[in-house]
């Protein structure tokens, strides 16, 4: 916990919840807070959300070879999404890496930095030159996003990056400390992400307030991925899922050549064989994440994330490919859902139409 920062943001009405995460659950402003995302400019703090770095001559090698995404010919100040998969393709955490001179760093979800550096290390064998530090505690994390987080670049020097593609990212002065500014909101809106020495994370800050971004709190975040449709381990990303179901698509790379995960992967993509998809839904009253989704008597899928906003409640479930997608009416319980598009998954060969829909599987 950064003390200074936890100090200025409850001065600025961070309530936090110590069981959840160290990031402010609220800043009591919701409702500005995801208006300021939408038409204007808000601020998160991800500093929650894991950083690895990883060092040494194989350092690309290495991760081209454990993940989704074509790393070994990215260059430094780009970057990619890429996904951790098991030996049977199935998901462990969305990531996305930042090429770095000398090192890369990986932006992972929140808490599960340590897991990935244990699955990692499994596979560092004698002779590569590999080496993995969990600097979390060392950066802080923050995420400006909305229409108008393009001025805020300006402001801190890193108009370069303006227009530019995800994960592309540069070196910046600030308080005479570098800092990483980064292209990319997680989501699907447009934003910039900024890493920097804990140490300065008070006082950059205060510098993106004042610069009229809107403190938006875990809670609000919530409602925005789920709202956009990005997948978080535990709910979306698990070991009964794989990317492509998880609508991860432009995080893989199938040419590249093998991965852990790779057989399984392509084999799914050369038959067609994405039996389920993630999409989002507008239900008609609060479910619990788990419930079955049903068509009548037929069972066609899970519910794994719920949200409620000002518009009702929204959330995601992985739903059957053959039960069909957008404008799909289904059941949870008494809940009446209607299938929705989620910004934020892309869909491959699926969204050519390659896949029909049919009548729902049992």
């Amino acid at each position: 916990m950064n003390q200074a920062l936890q100090t200025l943001q409850t001065t600025a009405g961070a309530v936090f919840d110590a069981a959840e995460t160290a990031a402010p659950l609220t800043f009591s402003n919701d409702a500005a807070a995801l208006n300021a995302a939408q038409t204007g400019m808000a601020v998160v703090d991800r500093s929650h959300w894991g950083r690895v770095q990883v060092s040494d001559a194989d350092r690309l090698r290495f991760l081209h070879n454990q993940t989704t995404n074509d790393i070994q010919t990215l260059k430094p100040g780009q970057g990619c999404d890429t996904v951790f998969v098991t030996s049977t393709g199935r998901t462990i955490d969305l990531v996305t890496a930042y090429v770095c001179e000398d090192t890369v760093l990986l932006l992972t979800s929140p808490n599960l930095q340590r897991t990935l550096i244990d699955w990692m290390d499994r596979y560092i064998f004698f002779a590569d030159k590999v080496k993995l530090a969990d600097v979390t505690q060392e950066t802080a994390a923050f995420t400006v996003l909305g229409p108008k987080s393009d001025a805020l670049l300006e402001t801190l020097g890193a108009s370069a990056l303006i227009g530019g593609s995800n994960a592309q990212h540069q070196t910046l002065t600030f308080a005479d400390e570098t800092i990483r500014a980064v292209v990319g909101s997680g989501l699907s809106l447009p934003g910039y992400t900024l890493i920097a020495p804990a140490e300065k994370a008070a006082p950059l800050w205060r510098t993106l307030t004042d610069a009229g971004a809107v403190p938006l709190g875990e809670r609000a975040w919530r409602q925005l991925r789920i709202e956009q449709g990005r997948p978080m381990p535990g709910q979306e990303l698990t070991e009964d899922h794989n990317p492509l179901e998880a609508g991860l698509w432009n995080s893989l790379s199938f040419s590249k050549g093998c991965y852990i995960g790779q057989e399984t992967i392509a084999r799914l993509n050369t038959y067609q064989g994405v039996k389920q998809q993630l999409w989002g839904v507008k239900l008609s009253a609060i479910a619990p994440p788990g419930a079955t989704i049903t068509i009548g008597e037929n069972k066609v899928g899970k519910l794994t994330s719920v949200a409620e906003t000002a518009q009702g409640f929204v959330g995601l479930a992985y739903i059957r490919t053959k039960a069909g997608g957008h404008g799909l009416r289904v059941h949870i319980g008494d809940v009446t859902g209607d299938i929705i598009d989620i910004p934020f998954a892309a869909r491959g060969y699926l969204e050519l139409g390659k896949e029909g829909a049919g009548s729902p599987e049992k």
